[in-house]
């Protein structure tokens, strides 16, 4: 239990770093206040294109890797065949990896106003289950060499983790990580619910022609 608890606290407060935050304010802007607001990837790769937002993508990823190696070795650093997470182990990750999750999408350090939490899950399973991990990366490529769309190979690659995780452990780690992503659609639904909240508010400040009082 204690295991559990020091593993879900450290990846809270790994995944608090908010590397987009951090980027963004580098290059004069906040992508909380511009494009979807959303301070990840996406957001700040519209604003500085692909080369100035790999640092973004590279560290939302890491805080889920580094959160999970710490959980892992927490844990006892028990593995199984091809290094999937494994025994007292498996507890102490998860909470991890929920914990950077929790931590990227509410940061104490960014006034808990953080991302989607995507990458930062995707980090995390690279140590939960490598195999897996290796085989949505390269769905991601297959497909998005197909539709020559990265975002659409990036979903499939990502969400289909699950699935790709059910040929190397039992069905209650694929539960677990199907929890996980649970995570992810909260953040998503809470950004939609945020949205539709702000619609009426801007309508009122651009007023009845649909200009603004300046």
């Amino acid at each position: 239990m204690i295991a559990v608890l020091v593993s879900l606290i450290g990846g809270y407060l790994a995944g608090s770093v908010p590397v987009a935050l951090l980027v963004g304010r580098a290059h004069g802007f906040d992508p909380r206040a511009v494009g979807d607001g959303n301070p990840g990837f996406w957001n700040v790769k519209e604003r500085l294109g692909w080369r100035g937002a790999v640092p973004v993508f590279a560290g939302d990823a890491l805080k889920g890797t580094v959160a999970a190696l710490c959980g892992l070795a927490v844990g006892g650093w028990h593995t199984g065949d091809l290094g999937v997470v494994a025994g007292p182990s498996v507890a102490p990750v998860y909470a991890a990896v929920a914990g950077a999750m929790l931590g990227h999408a509410w940061p104490v350090f960014a006034g808990f106003r953080g991302g989607r939490s995507i990458l930062t899950f995707a980090g995390g399973m690279a140590v939960v289950c490598p195999p897996a991990f290796l085989l949505g990366v390269l769905a991601l490529v297959l497909v998005a060499g197909v539709t020559r769309s990265f975002a659409i190979g990036a979903r499939v690659g990502v969400f289909g983790l699950p699935v790709l995780q059910a040929l190397f452990v039992p069905a209650g780690q694929v539960a677990a990580t199907g929890a996980l992503m649970c995570l992810i659609g909260l953040r998503f639904g809470q950004a939609a619910l945020a949205a539709r909240r702000a619609r009426p508010r801007r309508r009122r400040q651009a007023g009845p022609g649909g200009q603004g009082h300046g």
